[in-house]
Parts: structure tokens; C-alpha cells; sequence
């Protein structure tokens, strides 16, 4: 079972983050411990949301759409 998970910055409230894991409390403490390149400058991070997958197959492509053009617009309309 996957997750992909929507993160927004505290301190820059601009700044998103998407991602796909098995464990979103680990994963959102390791991004907030600074364990990721992509979002250590941007600490603290806060869930906004989590859809769950029984296909990790499914995740995978859902989390790829999210981070093109038409799934960042998606995203922005119905889940940010």
C-alpha cells in the first residue's frame, strides 16, 4: 500500500511539496528533520493531504501526474 501526500511549508506558505511513501508520520518527520535535499530550506512542513493505494503502481503514475502542468493545476483547484 502507497501514499502520495501534499505538503505545505509553515514558515513559507508558498512553497508545496508532493511525494509518494509507505509511511506518511516517518516521511513527514524525516522532511522536517532536514532529511531531504528538495525541502530541508523550507522546514517546518505540514499534511494537506494523503490519498492511500492499494496499487503501488497507481501511486507511482498518480504522484507523476500531480507533478506535471494539468496535475499541479488539479491539485491546486480540489486538494491545496
Amino acid at each position: 500500500m502507497k501514499y502520495v501526500y501534499l505538503l505545505r511549508s509553515i514558515s513559507y506558505p508558498k512553497q508545496r511539496y508532493i511525494g509518494l511513501t509507505e509511511d506518511v508520520d516517518a516521511r513527514l518527520i524525516a522532511h522536517n528533520a532536514g532529511h531531504s535535499p528538495h525541502t530541508a530550506k523550507y522546514r517546518p512542513w505540514a499534511t494537506v493531504a494523503v490519498v492511500r493505494f492499494e496499487d503501488d503502481e497507481k501511486a507511482a503514475a498518480f504522484e507523476r501526474y500531480l507533478k506535471t502542468g494539468s496535475g499541479w493545476a488539479f491539485a491546486k483547484r480540489h486538494l491545496w
